[in-house]
């Protein structure tokens, strides 16, 4: 793949997040993906990656992703952002992160993401007061 079919398949991805499509966010994996975070260590499946990203089209309505950073690699993407959420409660949310994608024949393979983990438990608390 060119350079900018990397971008594409990084604006693509990100977009399908955004707008909680999950089928395209779906068709942009190989069946077989991994799915890494920092945070936890765990490898995720695809359909594990899929229950999670749901999950987060369903609780944080409104997803933006403001992309600091996107270099196409030889074998994928690399992505700095802030994630930019809408919370039940009417508060707002960011997390910021980079992804390392590795893709092969257009679909990505693996998806490292690194997490600010201090982020990922300020939503779990703020989440937790709203009883969710």
């Amino acid at each position: 793949m060119s350079d900018t079919d990397m971008i594409e398949l990084a604006r693509r991805f990100v977009g399908a997040i955004e707008r909680g499509d999950v089928d395209e966010v779906r068709a942009c994996y190989h069946p077989d993906a991994r799915v890494w975070h920092n945070n936890d260590g765990i490898e995720q499946t695809v359909d594990e990656n899929m229950k999670v990203l749901t999950w987060m089209a369903r609780t944080l309505a409104t997803r933006r992703y403001r992309v600091i950073r996107l270099e196409a690699l030889p074998d994928g993407f690399l992505q700095q952002h802030v994630l930019e959420a809408d919370l039940p409660n009417g508060g707002m949310w960011s997390l910021d992160a980079c992804v390392i994608v590795r893709v092969l024949d257009g679909l990505i393979v693996r998806l490292d993401e690194y997490l600010d983990s201090g982020q990922v438990a300020k939503l779990t608390a703020a989440l937790t007061g709203l009883g969710s």
